[in-house]
């Protein structure tokens, strides 16, 4: 239990320093470097307007709250608390936010790098794809995560929005690496992508020269 408690703790620190040195990063226009004739893929489209939204009215929130309490509570400390929290909030929504835009999916030539955000990063050589092709699904929940094992075969979802529009199909199985560590051998990966079209293409052609003479 310790052991966990501990994992557990160090893991929400590493996403906490992380999502702020993506706002860094947002803000100052540095996104990580990538290898040459990698081409970066967006996954934010289809939770921007939920995450516009949220991040707008908690900006209106703050001063409006911060008003009320300086008409009910007498003691400044409690407002001063509740604007300092209120102000964290909305930063922590838009660093948030810029985690999803800094770190975007990337086909490249050593293969395509999945990620989501600060959480999720890892790399499918291009050997391991025996397929890849463009679909829509949509989840039966809003995890980020999600593994459907079988008898046959595993699927590991890495969804945007509770949505995937990219089934990657493995030669053989696959173990990624996954916010709580390896995962174990998955058979499919399916992931979200704002243009699956064009990641699928991109990805096709370095498909074709790990691999002439055949379609990927």
């Amino acid at each position: 239990m310790r052991k966990q408690a501990v994992a557990l703790l160090r893991r929400v620190i590493a996403y906490e320093v992380g999502m702020w040195l993506s706002l860094g990063r947002w803000l100052l226009r540095r996104p990580p470097a990538v290898e040459p004739g990698a081409v970066a893929f967006s996954y934010v489209g289809v939770v921007k307007p939920i995450l516009g939204a949220f991040i707008v009215l908690s900006a209106i929130e703050i001063p409006i709250f911060d008003l009320i309490l300086r008409h009910t509570v007498p003691w400044p400390s409690v407002r001063r608390t509740a604007l300092v929290l209120g102000v964290w909030g909305l930063l922590w929504m838009i660093g948030f936010f810029a985690s999803l835009r800094i770190h975007p999916h990337v086909a490249g030539p050593s293969g395509l790098r999945v990620r989501n955000g600060i959480s999720v990063d890892f790399l499918v050589p291009w050997s391991a794809v025996a397929r890849i092709e463009r679909r829509y699904r949509s989840l039966p929940s809003s995890r980020t995560v999600r593994i459907e094992p079988s008898d046959t075969q595993t699927i590991l979802n890495i969804g945007t929005g509770s949505q995937t529009s990219v089934d990657i199909v493995l030669r053989e199985p696959l173990s990624v690496r996954l916010p709580k560590g390896p995962s174990g051998p998955v058979h499919e990966i399916r992931l979200y992508a704002d243009d699956p079209a064009a990641l699928v293409t991109r990805a096709r052609e370095h498909l074709a020269v790990r691999l002439p003479g055949t379609e990927g």
